[in-house]
This record gives C-alpha cells, sequence and structure tokens, in this order.
C-alpha cells in the first residue's frame, strides 16, 4: 500500500526536526528507566520468594527463580536499548548543535556580505591615498603655522652674526678695562701698625750735621 502511495505522489508527513526528534527520545528514555526500577524490583521479590521457600517448598522457589531470569533478561534488553537511545541521542544533540553553528556562521556571513556589498577594494584603495594625501597636507599646514613669519623685510642673518660679534667683543672690551678701575676702587687692606724702630744716625753724619748748624748760626750773627 505505501508503495503505491509513494507511486501516486502521496504526501508523506514531515521529517522532524532534530529538537523535536531529540524531546521524544528522552520521553523514551525516561519510560525505558520507569521500566528498570520496576524489573530491579521484582528481581528482588522473587529472589527473596526462592530464598524463603528454599527446600520446603522446592517448586515454588524455583518459579519464583524462572520469573528472576525473565525478568533480568527484560533488564538486559533495556540496557541495550537504553544506550542506543543515549547514542542517537547524542547524535542528534550534536547535529543540532552543528546546525546551530552553520546557521550562525552563515548569518555572519550573510551580514559580512551585505556590510561589503556596497564596498570596492579599488575604492578603499583611493580612499585611503586620498586619506594620506590629506594627512600629508594638515602636516605642512601645521608646520607653516608653526613657523615664525618676518614682518617687513626679511633680516640677513650674516648681518645679525656679526653684529652679535661687534656686542661681544664690546662687553669683552669693558670687561677688561674695569679690571684696574675695580681694583683702584677696593678699599685698602688694613695692616696692623707697628713701632717704628727709630733709626740711629752714624758718627760721621752727626758730625756733619753739627757742622752745618755752626755754619747757619754763624751766618745768622
Amino acid at each position: 500500500m505505501s508503495f503505491f502511495s509513494n507511486l501516486f505522489g502521496k504526501k508523506q508527513p514531515p521529517a522532524p526536526t532534530t529538537s523535536e526528534a531529540i524531546q521524544k527520545l528522552r520521553q523514551v528514555e525516561e519510560m525505558l528507566e520507569k521500566k528498570q526500577v520496576f524489573l530491579e524490583t521484582k528481581i528482588a521479590q522473587e529472589l527473596t520468594t526462592a530464598k524463603k521457600y528454599g527446600s520446603k517448598n522446592k517448586r515454588a522457589a524455583i518459579q519464583a527463580l524462572k520469573k528472576k531470569k525473565r525478568y533480568e533478561k527484560q533488564l538486559e534488553q533495556i540496557d541495550g536499548t537504553l544506550s542506543t537511545i543515549e547514542m542517537q541521542r547524542s547524535a542528534l544533540e550534536n547535529a543540532n548543535t552543528n546546525a546551530a553553528v552553520l546557521k550562525a556562521m552563515k548569518d555572519a556571513a550573510d551580514a559580512q556580505k551585505a556590510a561589503h556589498m556596497n564596498m570596492d577594494v579599488d575604492q578603499v584603495h583611493d580612499m585611503m591615498d586620498d586619506i594620506a594625501e590629506q594627512q600629508d597636507v594638515a602636516r605642512e599646514i601645521s608646520d607653516a603655522i608653526s613657523n615664525p613669519v618676518a614682518f617687513g623685510h626679511e633680516v640677513d642673518d650674516d648681518e645679525l652674526e656679526k653684529e652679535l660679534e661687534q656686542l661681544e667683543q664690546e662687553a669683552l672690551d669693558e670687561e677688561l678695562l674695569g679690571v684696574d678701575t675695580t681694583v683702584s676702587d677696593l678699599p685698602a687692606i688694613p695692616v696692623p701698625s707697628k713701632p717704628v724702630p727709630i733709626a740711629r744716625k752714624s758718627k760721621a753724619k752727626t758730625l756733619e750735621d753739627d757742622a752745618d748748624l755752626r755754619e747757619l748760626e754763624a751766618w745768622a750773627t
């Protein structure tokens, strides 16, 4: 029936999304886990029954052990089923994560493409060249503004150097000429007075003075 349905183009129900499939698998896992708990409880009960009857009622003990074996077999099957379901759910979760990552990357690529839609590499290079040129112009303007402007006629640097040399020479001459004046203007250093020894006249000098004195007295009389 399904062959003819597919042959005549009968629409199949849409496949569930990964999120829906993951949710269904989790529901099945919860159901199987509950059944695991039930079987483990039954196994414990049958084991208790077998121990209770023992050799007293061998048939009832064996029957309890048989039930325990069936429950253990079902529990083993459920364990295998759960392992398969967990692997499938993990694969779906990874696929769902990968799909979300790919979608985010595609959205980012589309956004980047839209941002670059009105951009051209040559235009960008031209714009960067214009920016560099304007920066050079701005630098030249800043240099021109920072340089001092000469008002009136332009002064010759050689003349300024000569004038500076003359000023330095005049300053040196004044300094040299002012040395004697400065020294002469300084106050004299006081020297402690010492007793001047009385010079002793020689005998010849004394006799000569006496002769002059007598001659002077004779002239006066």
